[in-house]
């Protein structure tokens, strides 16, 4: 059986550690709320938006996602 990589946003649950609220980082970051709350269902994310993102939260962008190793 085969182990196929999945690379998944993980947003949200980063705001949750940090006690966070979208609006703060949206205030941090200038990225749009909407923005923010839509980043975790998004498949394909703007390269200044994860710069925003990653700025404002003082992370990189690679913190942004999780892998998911799944069988196939």
């Amino acid at each position: 059986m085969a182990k196929v990589v999945r690379v998944r946003p993980n947003l949200i649950n980063i705001l949750k550690e940090r006690d966070m609220t979208q609006n703060q980082l949206s205030e941090l970051s200038g990225v749009p709320q909407a923005s923010i709350s839509r980043f975790d269902k998004n498949e394909r994310h703007e390269a200044n938006i994860l710069f925003s993102i990653s700025k404002a939260l003082n992370i990189s962008i690679e913190d942004l996602f999780v892998e998911e190793q799944e069988d196939v």
